[in-house]
């Protein structure tokens, strides 16, 4: 029996239908898959809910809570977390964002404003101590006493002038000058600072011409080497040995401070501000060292082969 025309057409209607409602289901899983790699793809962790609460959408990141948390700021672990909530008919939205850098940075903030204001205030009578002592040394000749009592101040003005240098930011002042110079500078400061033990330290800084801020690049080192004589202190070594060294290579001046005193205990923390493991020290003279060395364009790397750092310095 023929089927009439009206009915073959019909059929054909529904074949299309029935085929254009496969494609439609395979563009709509399409887009449930790119979708739901956008949501992965989110900083946040994410979580969508519908209106009986229940989870229809998250992503991997919400497995670092164990509950959907409440809005505001929350900490877990060593992290900050901002949660937001949002809803949109009858979906609720929450997110959580990461906000661990900012809150540090803003901390930061406020400590390096406090400590540059602490920093001008000890400023003045610090420099009448250092006067009286100066008198006191033309009065008494050498003592005992007054070299420690001089120790402990340089020390100050050491901690005083790295504070505000963090605190104001770097702006260096290149010259040419040769490395060499250097060596004389270091040994005067060495000679202020305290330390009990026998310590050698072997200096190879050659007559190479670099350019950079001398003072700043004079800071950089300083506090390395005060750091590696630290460093002989806290450990059980009998006899320490620094060596401040010129590395050649074709893009870098290299200068290496090696010391065979205690390890790191945190590489991690070494160049964060106002964090420190050692006994003495504020947590400032390596991250100022660092910020130092980047603002000639160089870098600071944790040496591999021996315990200590190496400071790269553009040619």
């Amino acid at each position: 029996m023929e089927i009439p025309s009206s009915q073959k057409e019909l059929l054909k209607n529904l074949e299309t239908l029935i085929q254009r409602t496969y494609e439609v289901e395979e563009e709509f899983i399409e887009l449930k898959n790119i979708l739901n790699g956008v949501i992965e793809f989110l900083p946040q962790a994410l979580w969508v809910m519908d209106k009986n609460g229940e989870i229809i959408v998250q992503n991997s990141k919400t497995k670092e809570f164990d509950s959907i948390p409440n809005s505001g700021e929350i900490e877990i672990g060593n992290k900050v977390f901002l949660v937001q909530k949002s809803t949109i008919k009858d979906k609720t939205i929450i997110s959580a964002t990461d906000i661990t850098e900012q809150k540090r940075n803003e901390r930061l903030i406020a400590m390096g404003q406090m400590a540059a204001h602490l920093a001008h205030e000890i400023r003045n009578p610090i420099g009448s101590i250092s006067i009286l002592i100066s008198l006191l040394k033309k009065q008494c000749g050498e003592n005992e006493l007054l070299e420690e009592m001089k120790s402990s101040v340089f020390r100050i003005e050491r901690i005083i002038k790295s504070t505000l240098l963090y605190s104001k930011g770097l702006q260096p002042k290149p010259k040419s000058f040769l490395l060499s110079e250097l060596k004389e500078e270091l040994q005067n400061s060495i000679k202020y600072y305290s330390y009990s033990k026998d310590i050698k330290f072997l200096f190879f800084l050659p007559d190479i011409e670099i350019k950079a801020d001398f003072d700043l690049l004079l800071l950089v080192i300083q506090n390395m080497i005060f750091n590696a004589i630290d460093a002989v202190e806290e450990d059980d070594i009998e006899e320490g040995l620094i060596e401040i060294l010129y590395e050649n290579s074709d893009d870098y001046h290299i200068i290496n401070i090696y010391d065979n005193g205690k390890e790191f205990e945190n590489k991690d923390i070494l160049f964060e501000p106002f964090k420190s493991t050692k006994t003495k020290g504020n947590g400032l003279g390596l991250a100022l060292s660092l910020e130092i060395i980047k603002a000639h364009n160089g870098k600071i790397e944790i040496a591999s082969k021996k315990k200590g750092f190496k400071i790269y310095l553009p040619k």
